[in-house]
């Protein structure tokens, strides 16, 4: 009889350490799980990084021809340094556009 309220009045005691025990048996589990998800990307992410990577090409670009475009102008007008910065600048626009996005 004693055993049986032994065993009745200390029950709501245990249930705090069967919680505990089931927090630290889940928690390398859990872990894991955080770890993938923050060293993976998701398709969301990949599709966001790619397109601002392409709009930076594309800065890039726009800009590389701009100066190409005054430098042509300046050419045009007997600047003979600026036909070579047109050169130059013709050979970095197509190795941009030679690069992987």
């Amino acid at each position: 009889m004693r055993v049986l309220l032994l065993v009745l009045l200390t029950a709501p005691l245990l249930g705090g350490c069967v919680s505990a025990v089931k927090s630290v048996v889940t928690a390398p589990v859990k872990a894991v799980g955080q770890v993938a998800d923050w060293t993976t990307t998701s398709q969301d992410e990949s599709d966001r990084n790619r397109g601002r990577a392409m709009r930076e090409r594309e800065e890039k670009l726009g800009k590389l021809s701009r100066q190409r475009d005054k430098a042509a102008e300046k050419c045009r007008n007997g600047s003979e340094d600026q036909c070579e910065r047109v050169e130059v600048l013709e050979h970095e626009i197509e190795a941009v556009m030679a690069q992987p996005i």
